[in-house]
């Protein structure tokens, strides 16, 4: 029987309904609020590294780029807890599914854009022709820029799908392997054990820096615009 590799990346459904929102809310349980007067150890790792992360994403912005502070942290928060919740047996990561992807990425793009436009019309078109190009380049270099803008957020939204669906097909491989080469022989099979525990801490680390450089390019992209 031919095993579908791409079948964990379907989205769950019930009865016809789609699952995806039940599943995206679920890391809000996890990510909860101090309600003592002293937090607990896991919330105040989570205050510190909050607190860590903003501060050095939001010292390159002005106070027209900070007040998307609030919506910044959301983010790498979202992202990084749906992909952590994919490593769960029996899971499913809204973050492989591209049209998510794209659904977070243009809005955020659009919106970095229309303020840039906004605020600072001139120099958002002086991005469209480098200082000092040859007036025969010019044309050719206004298309290119174009283009270049359009395609970031499909340059955002491909980039965080292919990581996490990448490293999901590795784990699901090694892992078949791994179950496939016990009945054959246990050396072999140890090894490759092995090699699927380092890469599945290898995967818990992408799935943190994937959060992170998507909501760092987010925020370079506003602070281009602000």
């Amino acid at each position: 029987m031919n095993e579908n590799l791409f079948a964990p990346f379907i989205t769950p459904t019930i009865m016809g309904i789609s699952t995806l929102p039940i599943i995206m809310m679920f890391p809000c349980l996890i990510l909860t609020s101090p309600k003592r007067w002293l937090p607990n150890r896991i919330q105040t790792l989570q205050i510190w590294l909050i607190r860590m992360i903003t501060k050095q994403m939001m010292m390159m912005h002005n106070k027209q780029g900070r007040s998307w502070t609030l919506m910044l942290m959301s983010l790498i928060l979202f992202i990084a807890s749906t992909n952590l919740l994919g490593l769960l047996p029996y899971s499913f990561t809204p973050t492989t599914q591209l049209s998510m992807n794209i659904g977070m990425a243009i809005p955020l793009w659009m919106g970095t854009v229309t303020m840039g436009f906004r605020n600072k019309p001139k120099m958002s078109l002086a991005h469209f022709l480098p200082q000092g190009t040859p007036t025969p380049l010019i044309p050719m270099l206004i298309v290119i820029e174009t283009i270049s803008l359009f395609i970031q957020p499909l340059a955002l939204a491909v980039r965080l799908t292919a990581n996490i669906t990448a490293g999901h097909l590795l784990i699901h491989l090694i892992g078949s392997a791994t179950l496939a080469l016990s009945s054959i022989s246990m050396t072999i099979s140890s090894i490759t054990f092995t090699i699927l525990f380092l890469l599945t801490i290898l995967e818990l680390a992408v799935a943190m820096i994937q959060a992170y450089v998507f909501t760092l390019l987010v925020s370079l992209y506003l602070h281009d615009n602000t």
